[in-house]
């Protein structure tokens, strides 16, 4: 989906494109930083 947003942005230059790129990044990097503190969790 990221790649797809990218690439559709890089061919078009449009901005709906991006901002969904950009969606999908911040979705993405929010979720890993849940699991980080989920493992951290059951660490202890």
């Amino acid at each position: 989906m990221q790649d797809f947003s990218w690439n559709v942005f890089a061919a078009t230059g449009n901005i709906e494109s991006y901002l969904l790129y950009k969606e999908h990044e911040r979705l993405i990097s929010g979720k890993e930083e849940r699991e980080g503190e989920e493992e951290q969790k059951e660490e202890t």
